[in-house]
C-alpha cells in the first residue's frame, strides 16, 4: 500500500471515528466524553485530509506541516481530554487553544521549516507526553475490576507512544536523516500504518468505557432507592450475604439498625404524599448526617429503613442509634409553608452464634423497634441486650 493510499485510508477510518462518536453522543448527550472524542476524529480527519490534498497539490509550506501538526496533536489531546471529561476532570481544552497555535507559531523556526527529522524531535514528545497522559489520568480513579474496560485505549495509547518514540530514536541514531514530508520511506509509512490501526482501534475502546459506565449506572440503579439515594432491599441481600459470611468466617460482630418514622400515615393523610416523599428524604437526610462512611444503609419499606454494621461493639452501635434518633428529632422538616416535626423509632440487633442466616437478625432488630413503637415511640430498643454485649464484645 502505497503512502497517498495510507492517508486516504487513515481520512476515512478518522471520519468514521468522528461520525460514530457524533452518533453515540446523539443518542447518550449525558455522556458528553463522546462529543470530545468526535471532535478528535474530525481533528485527525482534517489533518490526513489535507495531507492527502498535499500529495496532489502543491501547498504553501506554513499549511501543511504547520497546520497539519498542530491538528495532530490537537487531536491527541481531543483523546485524552474525552477520557478525563468521563473521570469528572477538567478536559483541559484551554489548554490545547494555547497549545496548537504555539505549534503552529514554532513551524518558523528555520531548523524546522529544513528538517522533518527536527520537527519529530520536537513534536514526538509532546505526543508522547499526550499519550502518557491517558494512563496517568486513570491511576488512583478507578477500581482494580474496572480496568478491562479502559485496557484497550491505555494500551493503544502507549503502543502508539512507543512506535512514535522508537522513530525517534531509530533518526537520532541513524546518520542518515534525510526525509521528505510527503515521501514513502519506511518511517513515514510505519507512521502512518501505526495511525491506521490506532484510528481503527480507539473508537471502539472509546464505545467499550461509555459501555461500562452506563452497565455500571444501570446496576446502580437497579440497586438503588430513587427518592432516597439509600440502597434497596435487592442490594441488601448480597451486601447482607457477604457481611454474614465474613462473621461467620472470622467471627466478627454484625449488626442491624431498624428505624421507620413515627406517625408516618398522620403525615401523608394530613399533608398529602409529596410532602410524605419529602419527609422520606428528610429523614434519611439527617441519618446519614450521622453514618458518614457506611455504604451499608438501605430502604427497605415506604417508611423503614436498615443498617448494617460490621466489627463495632455493641456500646457504639447503640450510640450511634441514639444518635440517629436525637438528630431527626432535633431536625424538623421544614418547607416554605409547613414546620413538620419528626421522630423515629429505633431497633437494635446482633448476629448471634445460633442464627441460621441474615434475615434472622434484621427479624429480631424488627422485633425490637416494634417493642419501641409500642412503649412510646421516638426510643431506641436492643434485642436481646445481654447476648448483643457478648457478641459485640
Amino acid at each position: 500500500m502505497d503512502a497517498f493510499t495510507l492517508v486516504v485510508v487513515s481520512a476515512l477510518a478518522s471520519i468514521v471515528m468522528a461520525a460514530s462518536m457524533a452518533l453515540m453522543y446523539r443518542a447518550a448527550p449525558r455522556h458528553v466524553c463522546l462529543r470530545d472524542w468526535a471532535i478528535a476524529g474530525l481533528l485527525f480527519a482534517c489533518n490526513n485530509v489535507l495531507a492527502a490534498v498535499a500529495f496532489k497539490v502543491q501547498l504553501p509550506y506554513f499549511v501543511v506541516p504547520g497546520i497539519g501538526n498542530a491538528l495532530y496533536v490537537a487531536a491527541h489531546f481531543g483523546v485524552l481530554a474525552g477520557l478525563r471529561r468521563h473521570l469528572g476532570l477538567a478536559p483541559g481544552w484551554r489548554v490545547m487553544a494555547v497549545l496548537a497555535p504555539l505549534v503552529l507559531v514554532l513551524h518558523a523556526v528555520p531548523a524546522l521549516q529544513a528538517s522533518v527529522a527536527y520537527r519529530l524531535f520536537v513534536f514526538t514528545p509532546l505526543i508522547a507526553a499526550v499519550n502518557l497522559g491517558v494512563g496517568l489520568s486513570l491511576r488512583g480513579r478507578i477500581r482494580r475490576d474496572e480496568w478491562p474496560a479502559y485496557a484497550p485505549l491505555v494500551v493503544m495509547e502507549c503502543v502508539f507512544m512507543l512506535q512514535q518514540s522508537m522513530r525517534t530514536i531509530y533518526l537520532v541514531a541513524s546518520e542518515d536523516r534525510t526525509l521528505t514530508f510527503m515521501g514513502s520511506q519506511f518511517l513515514q509509512t510505519s507512521g502512518s500504518l501505526f495511525l491506521l490501526l490506532f484510528m481503527a482501534v480507539t473508537p471502539m475502546s472509546c464505545a467499550l468505557i461509555v459501555a461500562h459506565r452506563q452497565g455500571q449506572d444501570l446496576r446502580r440503579a437497579s440497586l438503588t432507592d430513587a427518592l432516597t439515594g439509600w440502597l434497596n432491599r435487592r442490594a441488601l441481600q448480597g451486601t447482607a450475604d457477604a457481611a454474614f459470611d465474613r462473621c461467620r468466617r472470622d467471627g466478627s460482630s454484625m449488626f442491624f439498625i431498624t428505624f421507620d418514622i413515627d406517625h408516618f400515615k398522620s403525615i401523608n393523610d394530613r399533608y398529602g404524599h409529596a410532602v410524605g416523599d419529602a419527609a422520606i428524604r428528610h429523614v434519611t437526610e439527617r441519618a446519614g448526617d450521622v453514618l458518614p462512611g457506611h455504604d451499608a444503609l438501605f430502604r427497605i419499606g415506604g417508611e423503614e429503613f436498615a443498617v448494617l454494621l460490621a466489627g463495632q461493639r455493641l456500646h457504639d452501635v447503640c450510640a450511634i442509634a441514639e444518635r440517629l434518633r436525637e438528630q431527626i428529632a432535633a431536625a424538623p422538616m421544614r418547607t416554605e409553608q409547613l414546620v413538620v416535626p419528626m421522630t423515629v423509632s429505633v431497633g437494635v440487633a446482633a448476629c448471634g452464634r445460633a442464627d441460621p442466616d441474615w434475615e434472622a437478625v434484621l427479624r429480631r432488630a424488627d422485633e425490637a423497634l416494634y417493642r419501641a413503637k409500642t412503649h412510646g415511640r421516638n426510643r431506641v430498643d436492643v434485642c436481646n441486650r445481654e447476648m448483643a454485649a457478648s457478641v459485640g464484645a
